[in-house]
C-alpha cells in the first residue's frame, strides 16, 4: 500500500468528523466527499478503508496509542494493522511522528482484554456473556470486524439465477449462490454494481443474504394481504413483492417518508405493481388500526442496535449505549403489540432484528407470548425445511457472520391461532 500525503491528510480530517459518533460513518464521508468533488476515485477509496479501517480495529489501536487522537490512531492502522514500516510512512511524517510509529510499532498487545480482542465495548460483551462463551464472543468479534460480502438478491421476475452468473461473468465479475437463500448471489470481491445494466433494469438488488432469508420466513403467497411494518428503503418489500409474483397486495409502513422515498426508484426498476408505500406517524396510526385483524402475513423489522451489522456500520458499536438499547426495546415492545392486531387469525408474523442481543430478541418476543396467548412459536427450522432451504438454527433464526456468513440477525415465526 503506497499512502500519498493528500490521502493521508484527508483521510485524518475525515476520521477526525466520524469520531465525533454524532451521526453515521457513511453520512459524514458522503458529506465530506460531495465538499471536496477534486478528490479522486482512487483516493475516495482509500479515505474510507482508511475510516473504516480505524472505526473496526479502534479497541486494539486506542490500547497500543493510549487513546490517541485520529491522526495518531491512523498510523497506527497503518503500522500495526497493514504493516507499513517507518521507511514507507516517512512522507507523511510531521514533527515528532517518527517516534510516536516506533512506540506504535513497540506497544504489547499482550494484555488486551476479551472485549478488545473482540473489538467490540465493554458493555456489549457483559451482555453477550449471559448467552455465549469466550471463545464464541472472540469468533462473533472477529467476523464482525471484517468488511462484509456483497451480496445480491435475484429478481425472479426478471431473470433465473443461473442466467444472472452467466451475464456477470460475461462482465468479468465472479458470482457464486448463496450458502441459504434460493435467489441470493455473492460477488467475488468489491465490484461497483450500481451502474450495472443488470442493477439498473431492476434484475438484481444489493441484498445480505440474510435479509433475503427472513423473507423467506414470512412465506407469503401471491393471494395474501402482506405488511411490511418497518419498511424503510424497502428492500425486504421487493423481495416480498417478488416471493408473491407480483400478486396479492403488499403495504410498505415506515414512519420516515425520507426512508420510504429512497423506495420509490428501487420499486419502479423491480416492475412490481402490488406494493403500496404509506408513511404513518407511529405504530398507532389509522392506517395501522384500519387493519386489524386483515393481513395474513407481517413482517417486522423491528428499530434496533444494528450490532449485527458491524461489518457494514462499524461506527455502530460506537454510538450505541445501554440507554439506547433500553429505549429500542421499549419501542420494540410497542411496535409488536400493534403489529399484532393486524395479523388474521391463521395468519403469520415474523418479528426480526439484526441484533445479536438477547433483550432486543428473545426476551421481546416471550414477553409478547406471555401476554398474548393467542399466538403461538412456529419452529423456523420446519419453515425452511418445507422451502427446502438447507439451514437451521432451531426454533428462532440466529444467524451470525463468523458461522453463516451473513450480517447478524434474528427472526420468530408467530402464528395467531
Amino acid at each position: 500500500m503506497k499512502v500519498t500525503t493528500s490521502q493521508f491528510e484527508h483521510a485524518v480530517t475525515a476520521l477526525v468528523a466520524v469520531l465525533r459518533f454524532d451521526f453515521p460513518a457513511d453520512a459524514i464521508l458522503s458529506r465530506y466527499f460531495r465538499e471536496h468533488r477534486q478528490i479522486g476515485p482512487m483516493d475516495r477509496a482509500f479515505i474510507a478503508e482508511a475510516v473504516f479501517g480505524v472505526l473496526r480495529k479502534k479497541r486494539l489501536l486506542d490500547h497500543i496509542t493510549d487513546g490517541g487522537k485520529a491522526r495518531v490512531l491512523l498510523l497506527a492502522w497503518l503500522t500495526r494493522v497493514h504493516g507499513l514500516n517507518t521507511r514507507e510512512l516517512q512522507a507523511l511524517f510531521r514533527r515528532g511522528d517518527a517516534d510516536v510509529v516506533a512506540t506504535i510499532k513497540a506497544a504489547s498487545t499482550d494484555a488486551l482484554t476479551l472485549a478488545q480482542q473482540a473489538e467490540l465495548p465493554d458493555w456489549v460483551v457483559e451482555k453477550l456473556l449471559t448467552t455465549c462463551a469466550e471463545n464464541e464472543i472472540l469468533d462473533i468479534g472477529k467476523a464482525l470486524a471484517a468488511p462484509a460480502p456483497l451480496d445480491l438478491r435475484i429478481n425472479t421476475l426478471r431473470a433465473k439465477r443461473e442466467a444472472v452468473i452467466a451475464a456477470l461473468a460475461a462482465d468479468g465479475l465472479t458470482a457464486t449462490p448463496t450458502p441459504y437463500a434460493p435467489h441470493g448471489l455473492r460477488l467475488a470481491g468489491r465490484p461497483s454494481i450500481n451502474r450495472h445494466a443488470l442493477f439498473l433494469n431492476g434484475t438484481i438488488e444489493v441484498q445480505d443474504e440474510g435479509s433475503q432469508l427472513l423473507c423467506s420466513l414470512l412465506a407469503p403467497t401471491r393471494h395474501d394481504l402482506v405488511i411490511d411494518f418497518c419498511a424503510g428503503a424497502g428492500g425486504k418489500t421487493l423481495a416480498l413483492g417478488a416471493i408473491m409474483h407480483n400478486r396479492g397486495r403488499l403495504y410498505a409502513f415506515d414512519v420516515s417518508a425520507a426512508r420510504l422515498k429512497k423506495l420509490q426508484p428501487r420499486l419502479a426498476r423491480s416492475g412490481l405493481s402490488n406494493v403500496h408505500p404509506q408513511t404513518i406517524a407511529n405504530e398507532n396510526d389509522i392506517r395501522v388500526k384500519r387493519l386489524a385483524g386483515k393481513a395474513d402475513r407481517v413482517l417486522i423489522d423491528a428499530p434496533c442496535s444494528g450490532l449485527g451489522t458491524l461489518r457494514r456500520n462499524p461506527d455502530l458499536k460506537w454510538r450505541q449505549s445501554p440507554q439506547s438499547v433500553a429505549e429500542l426495546t421499549r419501542k420494540q415492545a410497542a411496535i409488536l403489540d400493534a403489529a399484532a392486531r393486524m395479523v388474521k387469525p391463521g395468519g403469520r408474523l415474523v418479528y426480526a432484528t439484526c441484533s445479536l442481543l438477547a433483550e432486543e430478541n428473545e426476551a421481546i418476543v416471550e414477553a409478547f407470548l406471555a401476554a398474548n396467548s393467542a399466538f403461538s412459536v412456529v419452529e423456523c427450522d420446519s419453515i425452511f425445511a418445507q422451502q427446502h432451504i438447507a439451514l437451521r438454527t432451531g426454533k428462532y433464526l440466529r444467524l451470525t457472520a463468523h458461522q453463516h456468513g451473513t450480517d447478524g440477525f434474528f427472526g420468530a415465526v408467530l402464528l395467531r391461532g
